[in-house]
């Protein structure tokens, strides 16, 4: 089962409602934010998944025993919507490398679409754990399709999914595709519109995010 936030008591949760919100999301910048404040949230939460041991801290008075993460886990986010998720989980995951990959929809005649890779660029994923940020999880293609090929180049250890909204359609896409992969999702809405859009959801995050494309 995945991780869904507004199941939990969380300060999160109005983050996710202002970005949810026509008016208040109007102001691109606090829209940034919020994505990036629940990157900041689900880094706290993956983090409680990872493997720590104890290590010792000198202090200026003596030495204490903390646990601290083994390893950082690799970020990768879809371009462009998802930097300022990414950016969230980089706050926390501080000392994270990264990996960037350039998605599109391709829309044909008939009105279907295909997803496209065009720009693609990742650290070595061999053994390490890799967590993948891309806010709207609409038919989860795109999602399915960046793994795969992530995956297709590298033996990833443990694999983690991001999206502050996923379609139950999605979701379902996902995790027939990807079963090992652990998702941590801000909300779970039923409708995806003939266009793949989620309904409510919250609109076209790169659009609010960054301006509308033409």
């Amino acid at each position: 089962m995945p991780f869904i936030l507004t199941q939990q008591p969380s300060i999160g949760n109005h983050f996710l409602a202002e970005l949810r919100d026509a008016q208040i999301q109007q102001d691109s910048m606090r829209f940034r934010k919020n994505l990036e404040r629940l990157g900041e949230i689900f880094a706290y939460e993956i983090s409680k998944n990872l493997s720590f041991s104890q290590s010792d801290i000198e202090t200026p008075l003596g030495t204490a025993t903390t646990p601290l993460l083994n390893e950082m886990p690799v970020l990768s986010t879809i371009l462009r919507a998802g930097l300022p998720l990414h950016q969230g989980l980089l706050n926390f995951f501080d000392g994270a490398d990264s990996a960037f990959i350039g998605a599109f929809r391709k829309t044909h005649k008939t009105g279907k679409f295909t997803i496209e890779l065009k720009y693609f660029t990742s650290p070595n994923l061999n053994g390490r754990t890799l967590i993948l940020a891309d806010p709207m999880m609409a038919t989860g293609q795109s999602i399915v399709l960046c793994c795969k090929e992530l995956m297709r180049q590298y033996k990833i250890k443990d694999l983690h999914i991001v999206s502050v909204i996923a379609s139950t359609e999605g979701l379902a896409h996902v995790q027939a595709h990807l079963p090992k992969a652990k998702i941590w999702l801000g909300d779970l809405d039923d409708e995806l519109t003939s266009k793949s859009y989620i309904v409510p959801g919250l609109g076209d995050a790169g659009d609010l995010a960054f301006g509308e494309k033409v």
